[in-house]
């Protein structure tokens, strides 16, 4: 081939090896130009990204091109122009090889059959030149070769930097952005970009400072600046003004020596007052303070401004944080003094559904979609309850950013006759290789026919998935928000299929299974559930708070952490604190973190960081009653408010948890004295009472009123009975038998057995802890002997039966 004797890159060579074969498919005697332009949109180079962005693509362009060869018949020649033309190229930028770049440029210089169907398919071929010449970094050779000119959005980053000069590096022009409609929508801000207006126009200190909360719109504020000066809607005195934002760090980056940093920021000032027509535009603007300096006595950004500041010579607009501000402006009331402060709030949820409609266009565009209203809506409400740590709008506006990319790419599917194509050509790499290893030339050559032929279906169906791709333009839902939210939360926020509200309808039976006779308890913690999970609960006070309270060992702390693996499939999942552990003063900043200046203040709170991290949780607050006072005041403020601050400022929200606090207030006085649950029902109701009674005073003694009318509800235990003995001890065995099942060993308990554990381990007064203890005793001790000496083997199966009062083990 001709082209081998051209220094190309090994990227053209494959791009012209694809012309090569789909010339020879053409039954053409020659490439031509069109082939070459298919070849290079058939690999990832430069050139196809370009043609790609004119709407070129490999299937549009070889159709076109096949209609149109059965009337134009040039060949070789052209061709070869283009390949002499292109090394000429490739030499004027300095350039070793051939790249796509100059092979496109190269096409579009000449006469030829490419060029006439990218005109026929409508392609501005003035842009496509100024888009192919800047690729191969030869603009100003093609202009002065061609005469053309450079439109006013091509120019030389010299020419787009106009009167900015040396300062455009260190930073960004946001007038000029505004200009060629490249921001993003500002919406419901007028009262901020006034205020800013009015602070401009001052004599002196005309410096405004943006402060707020990270992400409520305090850059945006700026955004709506330029925008109004690029609009004409500012008083004369700011008409023709550039906002610039100044890069700190770009000023910074490359300052080795001694006085670098403070030249730089020098020279930028300096050119700034002389223009007059710059106001500077400082994110983060606390980073002034320290910025350049290195020891105590130097002088830092901030001290070099302060006097420019306060005469007005230097028009500066600030954004900071709450905390930021304080930390370091308020610090430093000589540099506050020459700063206004505009305070930014967060927007409510309403304000940003406004927000969001304004910047859908620009999402909807970037991603290819269609954002419903609905899914605005969810976005704004949804983050407004559930995303606490973050702040309106912006973690609205990333919840659509998310959920529209997550879309987009769920229609991005490789069909799997393209999978099947390329493990075949995957094997026959392999087969050809070996084949050339043990010279077996016929099946080499049969390999690399079946290879290329393999390689042209496969860039047909690539380039179809891609177009699929860029066809496809899905909804964006309700749904789709709430996936996003409970992806980023953990909450299940989705709404109710019709398998999960049969679960949550059918919730007393699965607590059930592991708690045994405490019916009421089972009800009330079921009923809360499903109020909150229908979402008719108060969305600021947790999903439901209780205390339990009643006799040892009745199911109080199983109750907790069925709850918890009915909720989240998991016992585990489940943060439980043992009160006696939080005795002491000073042991109740563990919870929430120490204070600045003590030990352990760098740790996190044992409370507020763990549900911080799984704000989808069952609290158990254990013991109750042993708690300092200082963590009743605590929970007061978890209960009434769903929140928390912890030692850092941060609030942590607690809407989304289960809140259990168990107690024994009470227990020691009806233990041993009341017979409930051994009479008749009436009598066993007229017990339950008398104990309910009894325990709802103790606990009025020992709590303050105003924590136990914050408690959703206060739940007394059963006493267990032996009925209830009895169905514990299946629970008990059962789990038994699926441990030992692992093993492959198969145990089955007979009634008889079964009886005899209950009887054995039923104590009212100590509950279902005897019980356990009696199995370990009787049962799991000498299946671990019989085990160890070997008696019991894998696959076998026993019996555990009961005669006579005694356990016996059969085969």
């Amino acid at each position: 081939m001709i082209y081998r004797n051209y220094n190309f890159t090994e990227t053209v060579k494959k791009a012209l090896n694809i012309a090569e074969r789909i010339t020879v498919k053409a039954e053409n005697s020659s490439i031509d130009t069109p082939y070459v332009v298919y070849g290079l949109l058939s690999v990832d180079c430069v050139s196809k990204t370009t043609l790609n962005s004119f709407g070129i693509y490999t299937h549009n362009f070889i159709l076109t091109s096949d209609k149109m060869a059965r009337q134009l018949l040039d060949f070789s020649p052209p061709t070869i122009l283009v390949f002499d033309q292109s090394k000429a190229l490739a030499r004027q930028a300095d350039s070793n090889y051939i790249g796509a770049e100059h092979i496109l440029l190269a096409v579009l210089l000449s006469d030829n059959n490419a060029v006439r169907i990218l005109k026929h398919l409508g392609v501005d071929m003035k842009k496509l030149l100024i888009k192919a010449a800047q690729d191969a970094n030869l603009m100003q050779f093609i202009s002065d070769r061609t005469g053309l000119e450079v439109p006013e959005e091509e120019k030389s980053e010299e020419e787009e930097n106009g009167d900015l000069g040396e300062l455009a590096k260190f930073g960004t022009d946001i007038t000029k952005k505004a200009r060629e409609n490249k921001l993003d929508p500002v919406v419901g801000r007028q009262e901020e970009i006034e205020r800013i207006i009015q602070i401009l126009s001052r004599r002196t200190k005309n410096n405004p400072v943006l402060i707020g909360e990270p992400g409520v719109g305090k850059s945006a504020v700026v955004d709506g600046l330029a925008e109004a000066i690029v609009n004409g809607n500012v008083p004369s005195l700011l008409e023709g003004k550039t906002v610039f934002s100044l890069d700190l760090a770009g000023l910074l980056a490359g300052t080795k020596y001694r006085g670098d940093f403070e030249q730089r920021l020098k020279n930028a000032i300096d050119f700034i007052t002389k223009n007059g027509k710059i106001i500077l535009f400082i994110d983060e603007i606390h980073n002034l303070v320290g910025a350049g300096s290195t020891s105590e006595g130097k002088m830092d950004a901030a001290e070099i401004l302060k006097p420019l500041l306060a005469r007005g010579e230097l028009q500066t607009i600030g954004a900071t944080t709450v905390d930021e501000y304080r930390k370091y402006i308020e610090k430093e009331p000589a540099l506050e003094r020459r700063f206004q402060p505009v305070m930014v709030e967060q927007p409510t949820a309403d304000e940003t559904v406004k927000i969001l409609e304004g910047l859908r266009e620009k999402y909807e565009e970037h991603h290819r979609v269609t954002i419903s209203d609905e899914a605005i809506r969810a976005a704004a409400k949804l983050s407004d309850r559930y995303i606490s740590d973050r702040f309106l709008p912006d973690k609205a506006i990333d919840l659509i950013d998310e959920a529209a990319s997550k879309a987009k790419l769920k229609t991005f599917v490789i069909p799997p006759e393209l999978r099947e194509l390329e493990d075949e050509l995957h094997e026959l790499e392999k087969e050809k290789n070996k084949a050339k290893l043990s010279d077996d030339f016929n099946t080499a050559q049969r390999c690399k026919d079946r290879i290329e032929e393999l390689n042209d279906k496969i860039i047909v169906l690539k380039q179809q998935v891609q177009d699929n791709y860029a066809k496809e333009r899905p909804t964006i839902g309700e749904e789709d928000i709430a996936e996003i939210v409970s992806k980023w939360t953990s909450i299940p926020v989705v709404k109710l299929n019709e398998s999960e509200a049969q679960r949550l309808l059918n919730l007393e039976k699965m607590l059930h299974e592991r708690v045994v006779g405490q019916d009421e308890a089972v009800k009330a913690v079921a009923r809360s559930i499903r109020r909150a999970r229908a979402g008719i609960n108060d969305p600021k006070r947790p999903i439901g708070s209780f205390i339990f309270v009643g006799p040892t060992g009745v199911g109080k702390t199983e109750l907790t952490k069925a709850l918890a693996e009915a909720l989240f499939g998991d016992e585990n999942l489940l943060i439980t604190l043992d009160m006696s552990e939080y005795m002491e003063k000073h042991t109740t900043s563990k919870l929430v973190g120490a204070p600045p200046g003590y030990v352990g203040y760098d740790e996190a709170g044992q409370l507020t960081e763990k549900v911080r991290r799984k704000p989808y949780s069952v609290v158990l607050f254990d013991e109750i009653e042993k708690a300092h006072p200082d963590v009743f005041n605590m929970l007061l403020q978890i209960l009434d408010e769903g929140r928390l601050t912890d030692s850092r400022g941060r609030v942590v929200s607690f809407k989304n948890t289960v809140i259990v606090m168990t107690s024994n207030v009470g227990a020691s006085q009806i233990s041993g004295n009341m017979r409930l649950g051994f009479g008749g029902g009436a009598d066993a109701e007229s017990e339950y009472d008398k104990m309910r009674d009894k325990l709802t005073e103790e606990l009025k003694k020992s709590f303050k009123p105003e924590f136990l009318n914050r408690v959703d509800d206060i739940i007394v235990f059963h006493k267990l009975d032996k009925d209830a003995t009895r169905r514990i001890a299946e629970i008990f065995t059962a789990g038994l038998t699926s441990r030992l099942a692992e093993k492959d060993i198969k145990i089955v308990f007979t009634e008889q057995a079964l009886d005899l554990l209950a009887g054995q381990g039923f104590d009212k007064e100590y509950g279902a802890r005897p019980l356990k203890r009696v199995i370990q005793r009787l049962v799991e001790d000498k299946l671990s002997e019989a085990l160890l000496e070997g008696k019991i083997k894998s696959g076998e199966r026993i019996k555990i039966d009961a005669s006579n009062g005694k356990i016996q083990f059969k085969k």
